[in-house]
């Protein structure tokens, strides 16, 4: 009389690997159901004379994605109809591991990439995207920064904490102004701009290579709080605040610069960024 012992159906875990009885872990993942027949045959032929195994594929297509970075449990997971989407294949593997506001997600496909903001899958549901057996998702905190010196409440280097940071959020973030030696009409933010900014912001069309660029925040003008707000700060800018008067810093300006002088207000320089973001 043969004997047969049927399984409930077994779930590859996300490392890729089943339990069986008495044969153990046994990896999954790589394996046809042939192939993994075999092996699961040989290791219960010391516990059974001459064992029958039959394996079949139940659930999913046998496609499996992997996902590393910032998850709660990084792995190999197979792609399922509860899992066929981006999100819904990050939430079985236990979420993030970082707060969802800095959070970036990179899926790779072959010799392709693509990278969005974990928010944004939610924002635009476009983005939540089916996936194909052999994606990567890697989940990564962005690394963007900037400096803030001068007279300021803490001069450091800080990471950005949100996916845009305005003027007047990083100052903000580092403690604001010295009250007793800030100068709030010379609020410097320092970058390298490319050739198309830097002849858009000047109304020039003779720049072919990148520029530095100084853009002057003045908080005592009428608008200058609104300037400040509606001003974006970019990774890798340098927020300096003088404890002397803006006039004193012209030639200092000058020496950072080159040719390229500072710009008394940025108002027109942050319709022009706008604009060039826009498109």
């Amino acid at each position: 009389e043969t004997r047969v012992t049927p399984l409930q159906e077994i779930q590859v875990d996300g490392t890729g690997f089943i339990f069986i009885p008495y044969a153990g872990r046994i990896r999954a993942a790589g394996n046809s159901p042939e192939a993994l027949r075999r092996i699961i045959t040989r290791k219960l032929e010391d516990q059974t004379p001459e064992p029958q195994v039959e394996v079949r594929r139940l659930a999913g297509n046998g496609s499996t994605v992997s996902l590393i970075g910032s998850i709660a449990a990084q792995g190999v997971y197979p792609i399922e109809r509860p899992t066929r989407t981006l999100s819904a294949m990050i939430s079985s593997a236990g979420g993030l591991t970082i707060e969802p506001e800095i959070a970036q997600i990179t899926v790779i496909r072959g010799k392709h990439s693509s990278k969005i903001w974990f928010q944004d899958m939610f924002r635009n549901p476009q983005y939540d995207i089916a996936l194909r057996g052999g994606d990567r998702i890697l989940v990564e905190q962005d690394t963007r920064s900037y400096t803030a010196l001068g007279a300021t409440s803490g001069q450091s280097r800080v990471q950005f904490r949100t996916q845009t940071l305005s003027a007047i959020e990083a100052l903000a973030t580092v403690g604001g102004l010295r009250s007793a030696t800030a100068d709030p009409t010379g609020i410097f933010v320092m970058r390298d701009e490319s050739a198309e900014v830097a002849n858009l912001v000047l109304e020039r069309d003779d720049i072919t290579t990148p520029r530095r660029m100084v853009y002057v925040l003045n908080l005592t003008q009428t608008n200058g709080m609104f300037i400040a707000r509606d001003f974006t700060i970019r990774d890798n800018d340098t927020v300096y605040v003088t404890e002397a008067p803006f006039t004193q810093w012209s030639k200092a300006i000058s020496a950072l610069t080159g040719t390229l002088g500072a710009l008394g207000s940025v108002s027109t320089a942050n319709n022009t960024l706008s604009t060039l973001s826009g498109n």
